[in-house]
C-alpha cells in the first residue's frame, strides 16, 4: 500500500519516486525497488533493449545533438569510423541494413587507443562498465557527447 505523506526521509512530492517507496512500518519508509547498484530483471530487460535497437535508430539523435552544437555530419561519421574501423561506405551499409549494437560492434575492430575514453556517461564511468559490448555502446556515447560540447576532434580521437 503506497502512501502519499511526506516525511522528511520520503520524497516530498507524491509523484516523484514515490512508486519506489511502501507504508510506513518499521519507523521509516521502506524501499520497494532494490536500489541504485543491484541488478534486477527490469534492469537487464533495458540493457539487452540497447543491445537489440538498431544503430540506424539511434544515429538520427547523435546527428541532431551534434548539428544543434555546430558540428557536422562528417565529424559525426569520422568518430564513428574511428572507434569502429569501418569506412564510409561500411558505415552507410550498417545504417541502411539497420544493423543492432550487438552486430554492429561484432563487426568492428575497435580502435586499440579507445581504451582511452574516459569519464561518465549516464552517471557511470566508462572505464568501469563490465560487459564489453556496452562498454562500448557507452564508448561512442561519450564520444559524440565530446564532439557536441565543441573538442577539438584531435581530443576527441584521442590523437
Amino acid at each position: 500500500m503506497f502512501s502519499t505523506r511526506s516525511s522528511p526521509s520520503m520524497p516530498a512530492s507524491p509523484d516523484r519516486k514515490a512508486h519506489a517507496w511502501h507504508v510506513w512500518s518499521t519507523g521509516q519508509w521502506q524501499r520497494n525497488d532494490p536500489g541504485p547498484g543491484v541488478v534486477d530483471g527490469a534492469t537487464l530487460a533495458r540493457v539487452s533493449k540497447i543491445f537489440t535497437t538498431s544503430v540506424a535508430s539511434v544515429y538520427p539523435h547523435y546527428l541532431r545533438k551534434v548539428e544543434r552544437k555546430g558540428r557536422s555530419k562528417a565529424e559525426l561519421d569520422d568518430v564513428i569510423q574511428w572507434l569502429t574501423g569501418f569506412d564510409e561506405s561500411a558505415l552507410n551499409g550498417h545504417l541502411a541494413a539497420g544493423t543492432t549494437f550487438e552486430d554492429f560492434f561484432a563487426d568492428a575492430s575497435l580502435n586499440p587507443r579507445a581504451s582511452l575514453i574516459t569519464g561518465v556517461v549516464c552517471g557511470v564511468r566508462v572505464q568501469d562498465i563490465e560487459d564489453p559490448l556496452m562498454q562500448q555502446i557507452r564508448y561512442l556515447d561519450k564520444l559524440v557527447d565530446e564532439l557536441a560540447k565543441g573538442k577539438a576532434m584531435e581530443k576527441v580521437l584521442r590523437s
